[in-house]
């Protein structure tokens, strides 16, 4: 892993790493709570942050646990799944970047997150785009977990969800990770039809089911959508 570097880019590299870790790390807190609260024990939910390690995954799952029980296993995995496809897409472009092997290799592809990538793409030498990979990696790997347990020990003592809001806290947290990282174009597109069609689809179908559903048609009708416009466009 990264060596420590007294420089000046390598100072602003550990800053900047320490603050997204910090920063990432607190809505552990929310998600501790809300497992709790949720009816997973402490170390089922320390299990979640420790081997998923994937914020917007971990809510999907225990809103749909939180809302079906064991019946809605399936539902959650799929929901949990389709919401981490993304981090496949920035190991391609880390493999280049990172060049490891061996167990360097595991522990990267477990801190290949939004944040450990973003840190990354935002330095402009190669060196400093591998620091900023592992310092953050590391830095919300370590606040994630240390807040998801505060979070959890103090969501045990919370009592009924509903009495404290926390039954639509679940969606509010996921929507506090997922807006930053929606933009004007093709992506926001995407994440409006979806929500669209997946709150049409809450009522008739089993708690995930409309994640699951919505995805891939949000996704198909905007290309057609674009693809119709470009056409018009283009006559």
């Amino acid at each position: 892993m990264a060596k420590f570097d007294r420089s000046s880019a390598g100072n602003q590299v550990l800053s900047m790493s320490l603050g997204v870790g910090f920063a990432t790390g607190l809505y552990g807190l929310s998600f501790g709570a809300l497992s709790a609260a949720s009816g997973l024990s402490l170390w089922q939910t320390q299990v979640l942050s420790l081997f998923m390690f994937s914020g917007g995954s971990q809510f999907a799952v225990i809103g749909v646990i939180g809302a079906t029980g064991a019946a809605g296993a399936i539902p959650a995995i799929l929901s949990a799944w389709l919401l981490g496809i993304r981090n496949g897409f920035y190991a391609l472009r880390l493999t280049s970047v990172l060049e490891v092997v061996g167990v360097r290799k595991v522990i990267a592809a477990q801190w290949t997150i939004d944040e450990s990538n973003a840190v990354s793409a935002a330095q402009s030498e190669p060196k400093m785009a591998r620091r900023g990979f592992w310092l953050t990696g590391a830095a919300v790997f370590l606040f994630w977990n240390l807040f998801t347990f505060l979070g959890a020990l103090l969501g045990s003592q919370v009592g009924d969800p509903s009495m404290w809001g926390l039954d639509a806290a679940a969606a509010a947290a996921f929507l506090g990770l997922l807006w930053p990282r929606l933009q004007m174009g093709h992506p926001g597109a995407i994440a409006v039809t979806a929500a669209f069609l997946a709150g049409l689809l809450i009522g008739p179908l089993p708690a995930g089911i409309p994640v699951i559903v919505a995805a891939p048609v949000a996704v198909a009708a905007v290309m057609l959508w674009q693809r119709f416009v470009s056409k018009r466009v283009s006559e």
